[in-house]
């Protein structure tokens, strides 16, 4: 079977795992940047590489077990991104001055942890669509 066989939602499926793998090493550069200074900073570096795996395995390999785990990994990824979220925006908080705009530009990175939930959200989507 070739690429040509294969659904969009599949292709998609493919592409959102490769884009867990991608996460996963900037989350980790970044969190090992910061030493792992909170515990919380784990859930995306364990997180996002077996998000990633499982739906690349989905792809090939179209079980209902899998389907089911990745219903719940997924769920799970948009909690935990939204936790993190938070916990970025209070990082911003903590620093020196507060909310101020130089603390959003070089204090943890906003819109990473919201991608993390945006990205299970859609994953979800192309798994259950149709």
């Amino acid at each position: 079977m070739g690429w040509n066989d294969w659904s969009l939602a599949r292709v998609f499926i493919l592409a959102m795992g490769l884009l867990f793998l991608v996460i996963f090493v900037q989350v980790t550069l970044f969190h090992y940047r910061q030493n792992f200074r909170h515990w919380s900073m784990w859930i995306p570096v364990l997180g996002t590489p077996i998000f990633g795996l499982c739906l690349v395995l989905f792809t090939f390999y179209n079980a209902g077990w899998l389907l089911s785990l990745l219903t719940v990994l997924l769920a799970i990824g948009i909690i935990a991104g939204l936790f993190g979220s938070f916990m970025h925006i209070r990082g911003v908080g903590q620093r020196v001055d507060g909310y101020k705009l130089r603390n959003f530009m070089i204090g943890p990175p906003l819109t990473l942890p919201a991608m993390v939930s945006a990205v299970s959200l859609l994953g979800l989507i192309a798994l259950h669509w149709g």
